[in-house]
């Protein structure tokens, strides 16, 4: 066998092993994807979650009368968000 014969046989050994590595990675890429948007949705569930869980305390915190005055302060802002809204949808009903 001669030396090009042995140089072309090792280039496409390595080649096969580069194509391998390449469809190893490419399947590995695609598990990664798929569980980074499995914990992204989790991570939306969480939170979301969490934000009713602090709405029930702020509810909670309302009707036994037990906030302090930031809360107060908070709750009316949110209050006063809610009617802006609220006035808004109705103008747009009303055109």
């Amino acid at each position: 066998m001669s030396t090009t014969d042995q140089h072309l046989k090792r280039i496409q050994e390595k080649l096969q092993q580069l194509l391998k590595n390449h469809a190893a990675l490419v399947k590995e890429n695609n598990r990664l994807k798929e569980q980074l948007d499995k914990t992204k949705q989790q991570t939306g569930q969480h939170q979301k979650n969490i934000d009713e869980l602090k709405q029930q305390v702020n509810v909670l915190k309302i009707g036994a009368g037990d906030m302090n005055e930031s809360d107060k302060k908070e709750f009316e802002k949110r209050i006063n968000v809610y009617l802006k809204e609220i006035d808004r949808c109705i103008a747009l009903l009303s055109e």
